[in-house]
């Protein structure tokens, strides 16, 4: 089951990246995340805020577009982009079950 809302230490530690890149790129791409805030202030991001700095990360980290590359490509195609973004996930998913296989064995 799917939580409501992540904290910003469980969003950096699912996309692999520092709290401070999390934080730099919410406010970076602020059209597409938003963020809620709780009574002490913290940022809660929703899955799908969640799903868009995924996004993110692939088009700067993966394909090495620069921010505004990506803020471009996510603004003209962001279908695509998830759809990119899914099978990469499925593909790295079926890695990790073939590794573990290949331990057990």
């Amino acid at each position: 089951m799917q939580k409501l809302y992540y904290s910003i230490g469980e969003v950096a530690q699912r996309i692999s990246e520092p709290v401070s890149l999390v934080r730099f790129w919410s406010e970076k791409f602020s059209r597409f995340i938003k963020p809620e805030r709780n009574a002490k202030g913290n940022r809660l991001y929703s899955a799908e805020d969640l799903e868009i700095l995924c996004q993110i990360h692939y088009l700067v980290k993966d394909t090495g577009l620069s921010l505004d590359g990506a803020a471009r490509r996510l603004t003209a195609d962001r279908a695509s982009v998830e759809g990119r973004v899914k099978v990469l996930e499925s593909l790295k998913a079926i890695r990790a079950q073939l590794v573990e296989v290949k331990d057990s064995i």
